[in-house]
Protein backbone atom coordinates (compact mmCIF):
# COMPACT_ATOMS: atom_id res chain seq x y z
CA UNK A 1 0.00 0.00 0.00
CA UNK A 2 1.16 3.45 -0.83
CA UNK A 3 0.61 6.77 0.84
CA UNK A 4 -1.34 9.59 -0.71
CA UNK A 5 0.39 12.48 -2.38
CA UNK A 6 -0.17 15.73 -0.48
CA UNK A 7 -2.50 17.30 -3.08
CA UNK A 8 -4.53 14.09 -3.32
CA UNK A 9 -4.82 13.86 0.46
CA UNK A 10 -6.09 17.46 0.58
CA UNK A 11 -8.68 16.81 -2.14
CA UNK A 12 -9.78 13.57 -0.51
CA UNK A 13 -10.31 15.49 2.76
CA UNK A 14 -12.52 17.96 0.84
CA UNK A 15 -14.44 15.01 -0.67
CA UNK A 16 -15.05 13.41 2.73
CA UNK A 17 -16.15 16.74 4.23
CA UNK A 18 -18.64 17.31 1.40
CA UNK A 19 -20.05 13.78 1.59
CA UNK A 20 -20.43 14.00 5.38
CA UNK A 21 -22.30 17.31 4.97
CA UNK A 22 -24.37 15.93 2.07
CA UNK A 23 -23.35 19.07 0.14
CA UNK A 24 -21.16 18.78 -2.96
CA UNK A 25 -21.21 22.50 -3.79
CA UNK A 26 -17.38 22.64 -3.63
CA UNK A 27 -16.93 19.61 -5.92
CA UNK A 28 -15.81 21.79 -8.84
CA UNK A 29 -12.72 22.75 -6.81
CA UNK A 30 -11.38 19.17 -6.95
CA UNK A 31 -12.60 18.08 -10.41
CA UNK A 32 -10.44 18.16 -13.52
CA UNK A 33 -12.32 19.86 -16.41
CA UNK A 34 -12.08 16.65 -18.47
CA UNK A 35 -13.03 14.34 -15.60
CA UNK A 36 -14.68 11.04 -16.52
CA UNK A 37 -17.37 9.11 -14.63
CA UNK A 38 -17.70 5.36 -15.14
CA UNK A 39 -21.12 4.19 -14.04
CA UNK A 40 -21.98 0.67 -12.90
CA UNK A 41 -25.10 0.96 -15.10
CA UNK A 42 -23.62 2.31 -18.34
CA UNK A 43 -21.23 0.82 -20.89
CA UNK A 44 -19.65 4.11 -21.97
CA UNK A 45 -18.28 6.70 -19.55
CA UNK A 46 -19.69 10.18 -19.01
CA UNK A 47 -17.18 12.91 -19.85
CA UNK A 48 -16.66 16.40 -18.38
CA UNK A 49 -16.57 17.93 -14.94
CA UNK A 50 -20.20 19.00 -15.43
CA UNK A 51 -21.31 15.39 -16.00
CA UNK A 52 -19.36 14.09 -13.01
CA UNK A 53 -20.73 16.84 -10.78
CA UNK A 54 -24.31 16.24 -11.94
CA UNK A 55 -24.08 12.49 -11.31
CA UNK A 56 -22.34 12.71 -7.93
CA UNK A 57 -24.58 15.53 -6.68
CA UNK A 58 -27.62 13.44 -7.59
CA UNK A 59 -26.35 10.18 -6.11
CA UNK A 60 -25.69 11.75 -2.70
CA UNK A 61 -29.38 12.71 -2.67
CA UNK A 62 -30.45 9.18 -3.68
CA UNK A 63 -28.31 7.24 -1.20
CA UNK A 64 -29.64 6.81 2.32
CA UNK A 65 -27.55 5.73 5.31
CA UNK A 66 -24.39 6.21 3.22
CA UNK A 67 -21.16 5.32 4.99
CA UNK A 68 -17.55 4.77 3.97
CA UNK A 69 -15.82 1.79 5.59
CA UNK A 70 -12.28 1.43 4.20
CA UNK A 71 -9.75 3.41 2.15
CA UNK A 72 -7.02 1.84 0.07
CA UNK A 73 -4.30 3.71 -1.85
CA UNK A 74 -2.12 2.83 -4.82
CA UNK A 75 1.67 2.83 -4.65
CA UNK A 76 1.90 6.06 -6.69
CA UNK A 77 -0.41 7.88 -4.26
CA UNK A 78 -2.74 9.02 -7.05
CA UNK A 79 -5.45 6.36 -6.80
CA UNK A 80 -7.93 5.72 -4.01
CA UNK A 81 -10.46 2.94 -3.42
CA UNK A 82 -13.25 3.80 -0.99
CA UNK A 83 -15.53 0.98 0.20
CA UNK A 84 -19.06 2.09 1.11
CA UNK A 85 -22.52 0.90 2.05
CA UNK A 86 -25.86 2.61 1.48
CA UNK A 87 -29.53 2.04 0.98
CA UNK A 88 -31.85 2.98 -1.87
CA UNK A 89 -35.43 2.57 -0.69
CA UNK A 90 -35.59 -0.89 0.85
CA UNK A 91 -32.49 -2.17 -0.98
CA UNK A 92 -29.14 -2.40 0.80
CA UNK A 93 -26.00 -2.17 -1.28
CA UNK A 94 -22.24 -2.27 -0.97
CA UNK A 95 -19.83 -0.67 -3.37
CA UNK A 96 -16.51 0.92 -4.08
CA UNK A 97 -15.51 4.27 -5.49
CA UNK A 98 -12.34 4.02 -7.58
CA UNK A 99 -10.96 7.55 -7.81
CA UNK A 100 -7.94 8.56 -9.90
CA UNK A 101 -6.36 11.95 -9.23
CA UNK A 102 -3.81 13.98 -11.17
CA UNK A 103 -0.65 15.45 -9.60
CA UNK A 104 -2.57 18.63 -8.65
CA UNK A 105 -5.05 16.53 -6.67
CA UNK A 106 -7.93 16.92 -9.11
CA UNK A 107 -10.26 13.99 -9.80
CA UNK A 108 -9.67 12.79 -13.37
CA UNK A 109 -11.65 9.55 -13.18
CA UNK A 110 -14.40 8.38 -10.84
CA UNK A 111 -15.61 4.80 -11.26
CA UNK A 112 -18.27 3.09 -9.16
CA UNK A 113 -18.93 -0.62 -8.67
CA UNK A 114 -21.97 -1.85 -6.74
CA UNK A 115 -23.44 -5.15 -5.54
CA UNK A 116 -25.81 -6.93 -5.22
CA UNK A 117 -27.73 -6.65 -8.47
CA UNK A 118 -30.96 -5.72 -6.66
CA UNK A 119 -29.24 -2.72 -5.04
CA UNK A 120 -27.70 -1.68 -8.35
CA UNK A 121 -31.09 -1.95 -10.06
CA UNK A 122 -32.75 0.20 -7.39
CA UNK A 123 -30.01 2.82 -7.75
CA UNK A 124 -30.22 2.73 -11.55
CA UNK A 125 -33.99 3.17 -11.51
CA UNK A 126 -33.86 6.15 -9.17
CA UNK A 127 -30.94 7.81 -10.99
CA UNK A 128 -32.74 7.23 -14.29
CA UNK A 129 -35.84 9.03 -13.01
CA UNK A 130 -33.77 12.02 -11.98
CA UNK A 131 -31.18 12.21 -14.79
CA UNK A 132 -32.40 10.37 -17.91
CA UNK A 133 -33.02 13.57 -19.84
CA UNK A 134 -29.66 15.13 -18.89
CA UNK A 135 -27.04 12.38 -19.18
CA UNK A 136 -27.05 11.44 -22.90
CA UNK A 137 -25.33 14.72 -23.76
CA UNK A 138 -22.34 13.70 -21.64
CA UNK A 139 -21.89 10.14 -22.98
CA UNK A 140 -18.51 9.35 -24.47
CA UNK A 141 -18.62 7.88 -27.94
CA UNK A 142 -18.50 4.10 -27.83
CA UNK A 143 -15.00 3.15 -28.99
CA UNK A 144 -15.28 -0.55 -28.31
CA UNK A 145 -14.90 -0.20 -24.53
Amino acid sequence: MGTLQQNVAASLAVWHRMVAANDLSDLHSILHPQAVFRSPMAHSPYESAQAVALILTTVVQVFQDFRYHRELYSEDGLNVVLEFSARVGDRQLKGIDLIRFDEEGRIVEFEVMIRPLSGLQALGAEMGKRLAQHLPAYKASDKGN
